[in-house]
């Protein structure tokens, strides 16, 4: 089994490392752009493993993708941050002509591969990474939900004083402040979480989920990884070892929900095909409303990126 990491920055590093220490695939390949980057990255990794115990090989490759070849799952990371003075345009533009080169030497050398995109903006850049690779949505999705639901269950376990351990969660929607999380369908061990705290105290929670990443930002000065790192991780997992889980996953929608030629963040069954199956949650009309206002938000994002035509130049 083999899995490819492109973008060897904190994001990518990170990932590459829990594959490795949970044995995740016999062989990862740590891909960067920047010459000896990765390679010193996965000689780091590579030499935990007699400490950690495990027996997952890293290997290192500046921009080599033959490398990479015959990878049965490739998260793609690479992007820059928004800079100031940069506005969103200009992002999306940068980042999609970096997506668009890594999607279309991916799929040059494992064209069978399941493509997980962590790169952002989120939402628009795993829509970039489908029209490139020409490859059945259910192979092409991205990293959001995993991540989003993980900082909720995060924050509902300091809140409750329980583990983290027994809280469930969906989250949907655009993966950013227009996120949908969903308190009807969050438990404790099984009992709704509107019995154990207040709807003021879980509204606050929501909103704090909502600006999850901001949050990181302000403190670090830079953007969160080993959360972000973990939760790419743990979908290489379920697809790898086809374990069918439920995960909230970034996912190009055909009418589910109502919604066309979007991709947005809705549960699904996660195996070794990719998405599965896309579950249909039976929203009530506030829940519809807030999906409906997220999905707006994110196809006029979407929309910039038709306009500028990067992903089909």
């Amino acid at each position: 089994m083999k899995v490819t990491v492109v973008g060897a920055g904190n994001v990518g590093a990170t990932c590459a490392d829990v594959l490795a220490h949970k044995e995740i695939a016999n062989e990862i390949i740590l891909l960067d752009i920047k010459e000896g980057f990765a390679e010193g990255k996965a000689l780091d990794i590579w030499q935990t493993s007699p400490v950690n115990l495990y027996d997952s090989r890293t290997i290192g490759s500046t921009n080599d993708y033959s490398k990479t070849a015959d990878s049965d799952v490739v998260v793609i990371t690479s992007g820059l941050p928004r800079k100031p003075g940069m506005s969103r345009d200009d992002l999306i533009a940068t980042n999609a002509g970096i997506v668009k080169t890594v999607t279309e030497n991916v799929v040059k050398y494992s064209p069978n591969a399941v493509i997980i995109v962590v790169s952002n903006p989120l939402d628009v850049m795993t829509y970039c990474a489908y029209l490139t690779a020409k490859l059945d949505s259910k192979k092409v999705f991205g990293m959001a939900g995993v991540l989003d639901t993980a900082r909720y269950r995060a924050f509902l376990a300091t809140e409750l004083n329980v583990s983290p351990k027994d809280i469930q969660a969906v989250l949907m929607g655009g993966h950013g402040d227009t996120m949908v999380p969903l308190p009807r369908y969050t438990t404790v061990a099984g009992i709704p979480v509107t019995e154990l705290i207040s709807e003021d105290k879980l509204n606050e929670i929501i909103e704090r989920t909502k600006f999850g990443g901001g949050e990181i930002v302000k403190l670090l000065g830079t953007s969160a990884w080993y959360a972000p790192g973990a939760a790419a991780a743990q979908m290489v997992e379920a697809v790898v070892r086809d374990q069918r889980r439920i995960f909230p996953v970034c996912a190009w929608l055909q009418g589910e929900y109502g919604m066309n030629d979007i991709y947005l963040g809705v549960p699904v069954v996660l195996g070794k095909n990719g998405i599965e199956k896309i579950i249909e949650l039976d929203l009530n009309d506030a829940e519809k409303t807030l999906l409906k206002e997220s999905a707006e938000a994110v196809k006029s994002v979407m929309d910039v990126l038709d306009n500028m035509n990067v992903a089909n130049a």
